[in-house]
């Protein structure tokens, strides 16, 4: 079956000069409703308070009619035109299926893939958000994901659309500060978390967990990496990425990974030291997974031309490791069980399992006052 979205997608070509212009830009909806809010701090401070109010997705029907008919909030509750639902619960179910393997992946392969991105790297660094709290703003990704996974994501009891807005004026709040630090050269960088970051991203927490998952010896079929894919695809565009960046196709998210890689890994001093934090909060979250344990399962998911841009030592990770992950990977998909029942279970089990989750009361994804908040 052909998508609505690949009739109305106009066909990119992810030439160097677009990509190059991409990462000039930002979200104009997003920063320009942070430009306006952030220009008074009575009215930034309200703003805050607003969301950290919100959490379920009927909240965002709650809010005060001033921000309530702001672009970015429209955008907030609405699925794109070309969205499938069926695909959408399609790649929600595939996630319950190998959802432990997945989070693995996330801390594994996906984040330190970005951080071989140096300059996209370069704004966690000047903003100290992993270096300052590692655990803290890792189980926010981590809960970002399972809100946008769970099964009912979208509907009026889900957490997605909230959890997506707040990322999404995160990103433009991380932008706004960045610009106003004399620190950023964004004629050589470019715009701090832009388009081509924000693409490479969506793509490592999308394309790159369904090559981690058939590093760990499992067979995905084509439909399966589409589905999943089409729910990355909707994610990205409600937190703002370009339609033209989001693949239709396996082929297109090959061109688009390649291209953007091509163009942005190096090895970078910060990229090095935002890795080496997540070993460190890997060997704090379980006593198995070791510095050297877990830097050669890094190594054995990227491949060694990116671990060596991390500097990883060079040592292939050991099969018994490699072994146990792939066992990790089949249970998931002997159990088999209803989505939603495999999802909450699993979501109890990773809580349980981390140390020092966030509370329930605290807000998450909240806005910094500051570029080092």
């Amino acid at each position: 079956m052909i998508s609505l979205f690949c009739m109305i997608k106009p066909a990119t070509n992810y030439s160097f000069e677009f990509l190059a212009l991409m990462r000039q830009q930002g979200d104009v909806v997003a920063d320009d409703l942070i430009s306006e809010v952030f220009a008074d701090e009575n009215q930034k401070s309200a703003f805050r308070n607003l969301l950290n109010s919100l959490s379920l997705n009927t909240d965002l029907n709650k809010v005060d009619e001033i921000y309530a008919v702001k672009e970015a909030f429209l955008q907030a509750k609405k699925l794109p035109d070309w969205a499938d639902q069926k695909l959408m619960q399609q790649g929600a179910a595939f996630f319950a299926n190998h959802a432990a393997s997945i989070m693995n992946l996330l801390g594994l392969l996906s984040l330190p893939y970005c951080y071989a991105a140096a300059d996209g790297a370069r704004v966690l660094d000047l903003s100290e958000r992993i270096k300052n709290k590692p655990e803290h703003r890792l189980n926010e990704t981590a809960d970002f994901v399972w809100d946008v996974m769970a099964p009912n994501a979208f509907a009026p009891d889900g957490k997605g659309f909230t959890s997506i807005l707040k990322v999404r004026l995160l990103h433009a709040a991380i932008r706004f500060y960045t610009d106003k630090s004399s620190k950023w050269n964004a004629a050589d960088w470019g715009l701090p978390v832009n388009q081509e970051d924000m693409a490479g991203t969506n793509l490592s927490f999308s394309l790159l967990v369904i090559r981690g998952l058939r590093k760990f010896g499992l067979t995905i079929e084509y439909k399966d990496q589409q589905a999943f894919m089409h729910l990355w695809n909707v994610i990205g565009f409600l937190l703002g990425v370009d339609e033209r960046l989001l693949p239709e196709t396996g082929k297109e998210a090959l061109l688009i990974e390649e291209a953007i890689r091509l163009r942005n890994f190096k090895t970078s001093d910060h990229g090095i030291s935002l890795t080496q934090s997540l070993v460190k909060y890997f060997a704090m979250v379980d006593a198995n997974f070791q510095p050297k344990q877990t830097m050669q399962l890094m190594r054995y998911l990227m491949g060694d031309e990116v671990a060596d841009l991390l500097q990883l030592p060079p040592q292939t990770a050991p099969i018994s490791t490699v072994k146990f992950l792939q066992l990790i990977s089949n249970f998931q998909v002997l159990k088999q069980l209803n989505t939603r029942f495999s999802y909450q279970n699993q979501r109890a089990d990773y809580h349980k399992a981390r140390p020092n989750p966030l509370k329930k009361s605290n807000p998450r994804y909240v806005l910094p006052s500051t570029l080092t908040s």
